[in-house]
């Protein structure tokens, strides 16, 4: 199993992908996958990642990680799974971007921003 997530690049290593069956973040035909289990074409494997969900129908096998193109050919994407991960993207663009707090000591400028704010000016 491990081995052919790698080899489709839905985990950037073989150790990704074993952690994440251990941690259940992989069911084959909605049973949790061991790492260690083989994998058939046909089956059904709903994959949770750091990216997004997928819910995939494995076509065929393969134990070597090539371009991103042979790794397509691997599986085919349910067309829910498709809808959703679209549907998830499009509400991730609408939400505003924050931008993170600076690190280190306020500058002068803050200093006066902050006790402008503060009422002390």
């Amino acid at each position: 199993m491990d081995k052919w997530l790698w080899a489709a690049r839905f985990f950037k290593t073989r150790a990704l992908a074993a952690r994440a069956c251990e941690l259940g973040r992989i069911t084959c035909n909605g049973q949790p996958a061991k790492a260690a289990r083989e994998v058939h074409a046909g089956e059904l494997l709903h994959i949770k990642n750091d990216g997004a969900e997928f819910e995939v129908k494995v076509v065929t096998l393969s134990d070597i990680r090539g371009p991103a193109t042979v790794a397509q050919a691997l599986y085919l994407e349910t067309e829910a799974s498709k809808e959703l991960r679209q549907k998830l993207a499009a509400e991730r663009k609408a939400t505003p971007h924050f931008e993170a707090a600076r690190e280190g000591k306020p500058s002068k400028r803050d200093r006066r921003e902050l006790a402008r704010l503060r009422g002390r000016i």
